[in-house]
């Protein structure tokens, strides 16, 4: 009973963030009734920051241009604005920005405030001095929901302080494409990790109330599908049968759903042929009547003209705001002119949209301004503003890098160093920081370093504040692409008087279409650095740097331990500085399978058929062999895992079935450490994967010390979707499995 009620509340929270209060509706549907078209149309438009700032896209200082500005706000009545023009902007600025929009808003007839959404992706993205924590896949490295919150709460408060008060944020798309280059901003390969870290953000954005000023409209995106690009390349055709889709890619949003995201943004690419932006049945049959999403839907950048001018489905630029508005778009990021709004004016008086559809859309758009507080106060609150850059969000940060290191290898225990070590730091990434942060970091790429805080450390830095200077040489210079990083030679005698060497490479920061990349072997500058560092006879020590797994096979024997750094924000430097010589015990765990090759990317919860390989039909191998496997995450003391029980062999109907296991420190140090449930469906109608991720729980063990932990898991959590594209859980045997132990049972319906 009590869990039946926990569920009731939870339905009635979730439906409350996202639906309106009586009296909401009552205002919404009065206001609707005295806008003429064109103030509707004027809503449904949304424009970058550019169209209204002095220089367009050359400014630089956020100053805005009063004439543009009006043109913008009365004469196209436009409902939102978005974005920054080249650079992330101070606090100061963004809450000048936001003044004087809403200022012009309150000359129009019906003073309607205009929402402003900026993409708050790890952090507060394009206000200056703001918090930057791990990306979202360092996030799922550290198993850790409740830090997802609070670095969701951190970005809400920052992202509110400037003035904002909608984050495009967070990424749902499931990373199972390697290639891709928005891989980092996933929560990894898995189903069950992705849509519990989403879920969990989207009610840390939204929870405290929208008329509060510590909370932002969240959006979940990209609806759907985005990642599973076949090429790899951002913005390219995806082909991908239903049952997959619904399998892998819907879940997140399902949940997202659940917890009350306020709006959704559309996958920009194509489904089979139909992009998603002109898809009524993902759009409204799907998202609106399957999910029950009542939310405002908006497109990606110029996703509806591109119907037109790259999908090729629409003949002219009006045919393609007429399919994409029919099929449930609400909004348009247009973004740069005003060409969308005489479209649809213009396809309204020729009776190629329904007035009805117009009125749906502008409600939804209205109902969010009114939720978010706009019509009460449009502008930056003094009581948001004092939550910026506390010195609590330093802490934060560091505790959230420190968690998502993920030690891969450490032969013959050459970690942690002493701190008499004498090491050599070298590698590309040993002075670049955006090279630590990567994308949507105080500018789209992230590459601009000098806009990053002054008080930002590199990895070179933090090793010689740890170890004291003496005690470190370098081969470097300044930046990722400094030609002093990739010198082998001077890496060799650089060398000479070190014990051990820290290698820093990876990737430098990138963010959607300019990350693409034809291969993900790392550059042969890269390999051949390895290659010398070994080849002086010391310890090599790698410090990966990456948002995506790069090939590292042929290096990997080269280097006597290898750290997963990842692109962690703010305080990655510390973090990796702190794991090297041991003043933080490694926890993270891989949130994808590493692959060995470009001709072998298996996914952890293959299938049978993936699992062995027959040759000449009697020489079975396996198929899942990564170079490091999901899950994968080594430490300084060692965990033994006893005792696996089960509450009963069958698990009937509704009923729970709890799953117990003793861990134990069996170590000298005290560590925390993420004990994961997994299970397999035997036989079931359509094949089963060799394994899926159920559960997780972090614990925190001191040396010696054990604890008892348990799961309770039921039906939903072993269902799939059939052959009918039902999600359904069929009865039969069930192996349960806890690091290196197993249990079974049958469920009966």
């Amino acid at each position: 009973m009590k869990n039946s009620v926990f569920a009731l509340m939870v339905f009635f929270f979730s439906q409350s963030l996202q639906s309106q209060t009586p009296a909401e509706k009552i205002k919404v549907d009065a206001l609707v009734k005295q806008m003429t078209l064109k103030e509707k149309v004027g809503q449904m438009t949304q424009v970058t920051l550019a169209v209204i700032a002095k220089g367009g896209w050359g400014n630089q200082d956020g100053a805005i241009d009063a004439a543009a500005l009006k043109k913008a706000v009365v004469d196209y009545k436009v409902g939102s604005v978005l974005n920054t023009t080249a650079h992330a902007l101070s606090v100061e600025t963004w809450n000048k920005i936001i003044k004087e929009i809403q200022d012009e808003a309150k000359n129009t007839k019906l003073k309607i405030p205009v929402v402003y959404g900026l993409d708050g992706m790890h952090g507060q993205t394009y206000t200056l001095n703001s918090t930057l924590f791990p990306q979202n896949i360092g996030m799922a490295a550290t198993r850790n929901p409740e830090l997802a919150v609070a670095m969701a709460k951190v970005t809400a408060k920052e992202q509110r302080a400037s003035g904002v008060r909608w984050n495009f944020a967070p990424v749902l798309d499931i990373g199972r494409q390697p290639l891709w280059s928005r891989f980092p901003e996933t929560y990894g390969e898995d189903v069950y990790i992705g849509k519990t870290m989403g879920a969990r953000v989207i009610k840390a954005y939204e929870e405290d109330g929208l008329k509060n000023p510590t909370a932002v409209a969240s959006c979940m995106k990209h609806y759907l599908g985005y990642s599973n690009s076949r090429n790899g390349k951002d913005r390219t055709p995806i082909y991908m049968p239903e049952i997959e889709m619904r399998e892998y890619y819907l879940p997140q949003f399902r949940e997202a759903v659940k917890a009350g995201a306020s709006t959704i943004m559309i996958n920009s690419g194509e489904i089979n042929g139909e992009p998603v932006h002109a898809s009524k049945y993902l759009l409204t049959d799907v998202l609106r009547k399957e999910l029950g999403f009542q939310g405002m839907i908006v497109t990606d950048w110029e996703d509806i003209i591109r119907l037109h001018d790259r999908h090729n489905v629409a003949s002219t630029p009006r045919e393609a705001v007429v399919m994409a508005i029919n099929a449930g778009i609400d909004m348009s990021m247009v973004p740069s002119d005003f060409s969308f709004y005489d479209l649809l004016i213009e396809a309204v008086k020729k009776k190629e949209v329904p007035m009805s559809r117009i009125d749906d859309a502008v409600k939804r758009i209205l109902a969010l301004k009114f939720k978010l507080g706009l019509f009460d106060n449009p502008y930056p609150e003094s009581a948001a503003i004092s939550n910026f850059g506390k010195p609590e969000y330093q802490a934060l940060a560091l505790d959230a890098a420190h968690e998502a290191m993920t030690l891969l290898k450490n032969k013959d225990n050459v970690l942690p160093l002493s701190k008499n070590t004498k090491v050599l730091v070298a590698g590309p990434s040993a002075q670049s920081i955006s090279a630590l942060n990567g994308c949507w970091s105080y500018t789209w790429q992230g590459k601009e370093e000098q806009w990053y805080p002054s008080d930002s450390k590199t990895i070179l830095q933090t090793i010689a504040e740890k170890v004291g200077a003496g005690n470190v040489s370098t081969s470097t210079g300044k930046g990722f692409d400094n030609a002093l990083n990739y010198d082998a030679g001077k890496l060799t005698a650089a060398a000479e008087n070190a014990d051990v060497i820290i290698l820093c490479i990876g990737e430098n920061a990138y963010a959607e279409s300019p990350g693409n990349t034809r291969d993900l072997a790392l550059p042969d500058d890269q390999i051949a650095l390895v290659k010398a560092a070994a080849a002086t006879g010391k310890s090599v020590i790698l410090v990966l740097t990456e948002g995506r797994p790069r090939f590292i096979t042929g290096i990997e024997p080269l280097a006597k331990g290898i750290l997963m750094a990842y692109w962690s924000g703010k305080k990655t430097a510390e973090a990796v500085a702190d794991v090297l010589f041991g003043d933080y015990n490694p926890d993270g765990r891989l949130p994808f399978s590493y692959p060995k090759s470009s001709g072998e990317i298996v996914l952890y919860d293959r299938k049978p058929t993936e699992e062995v390989r027959e040759v000449f039909n009697d020489n079975i191998s396996s198929g899942y062999d990564p170079l490091f496997p999901f899950g994968h995450g080594l430490s300084y003391t060692s965990f033994e895992y006893s005792d696996l029980k089960l509450s009963d062999t069958i698990l009937s109907g509704n009923a729970k079935l709890t799953v117990s296991i003793k861990i134990r420190n069996t170590g000298g140090r005290d560590g925390k450490h993420t004990v994961e449930l997994y299970t397999r469906d035997m036989y079931a109608s359509i094949t089963p994967s060799m394994k899926r991720l159920r559960a997780f729980q972090k614990i925190n063990l001191k040396a010696g010390e054990s604890k008892l932990v348990t799961f309770a898991i039921d039906k939903n959590d072993l269902a799939f979707v059939n052959a009918k594209l039902k999600t359904v859980t069929e009865p039969g045997e069930f192996e349960v499995m806890i690091g290196d132990k197993k249990g079974k049972f049958i469920y009966k319906q």
